[in-house]
């Protein structure tokens, strides 16, 4: 399955994509949060689209996309899970996933303006593949990881590197400005893509390609983060988790790094996971 928010910000509803088709879903209660995917939500969703199949609300093609996850508890994000994404910034390969968490305020629509923070001259992008937790997950071992990820979906996790970098502390107030994680267009469940583990994945600023990757290079894959991740925290059904992103990114540019500047558009993909595209616009009050 494939499941959409839709609508003005703050007031989405859930819908599915059928067919390359976007639908709401009239008469489906709730939304996609920690109730939904903790419960039996997906196989609700599954037999409510099955039944209702000719009454489903065909939506505009162009209807403005929220994130596919309803207040989640937390993003959790894998720094340097790259290998030559690591390299390019001068980063020793981490022996252990490097955990961070961007701000739930910074989660945003797919194709929704991303906001140049207040003195920011360097801010950056990383596409990253995501997945979003179907089932509590604490001390979860290994060769049962896979049963706690509910579906997979598209992040591109802004980053202002001097914030990140410059200026003391951790990673997080470099991450977790507003509208720093836009997410989306939809949530994949496994079924709907191949090999997670071999998926191309690229990003382009104003046309130009700066990333052109695949998840086949990540140092840490999915069942391997789902385990380590609850060795530390309970994930929480509805729980966003950035995987890391490959090398392209603005701050690796030679000979000088490169960054964002208003106007700016930034568009990305990842195999079957669909496309975004954020302009980037100046802060202001």
């Amino acid at each position: 399955m494939k499941l959409i928010r839709y609508g003005n910000p703050g007031q989405e509803k859930p819908g599915v994509i059928i067919d390359d088709k976007k639908y709401g879903l009239p008469g489906f209660s709730g939304d996609y949060d920690e109730a939904f995917f903790g419960g039996d939500g997906l196989q609700k969703l599954s037999e409510y689209t099955a039944l209702h199949k000719n009454e489903l609300e065909e939506l505009p093609e162009d209807v403005r996309l929220g994130a596919p996850v309803f207040k989640p508890s937390k993003i959790v994000c894998i720094g340097l899970n790259f290998a030559d994404h690591a390299k390019e910034t001068n980063a020793p390969i981490p022996a252990e996933p490097i955990i961070f968490f961007k701000a739930t305020t910074a989660l945003t629509g797919p194709n929704d303006d991303v906001i140049i923070p207040r003195n920011s001259v360097k801010t950056d992008w990383e596409v990253e593949l995501a997945f979003v937790i179907g089932k509590k997950a604490s001390y979860v071992d290994l060769d049962n990881a896979l049963d706690h990820v509910a579906g997979y979906c598209l992040h591109n996790d802004y980053s202002e590197r001097e914030f990140q970098i410059e200026r003391g502390g951790q990673w997080d107030k470099g991450k977790g400005c507003d509208t720093f994680a836009p997410v989306g267009p939809f949530i994949a469940t496994a079924d709907e893509l191949g090999d997670i583990n071999n998926l191309a994945m690229w990003l382009t600023v104003n046309g130009k390609t700066m990333q052109n990757g695949s998840t086949s290079t990540m140092i840490f894959d999915v069942p391997f983060l789902v385990h380590y991740i609850s060795q530390f925290m309970t994930l929480l059904p509805g729980d966003i988790v950035s995987t890391g992103t490959p090398p392209g990114v603005g701050l690796g540019m030679k000979p000088e790094p490169v960054y964002l500047k208003a106007g700016d558009v930034v568009e990305l993909g990842i195999e079957g996971l669909g496309t975004s595209k954020q302009v980037l616009k100046a802060w202001s009050r």
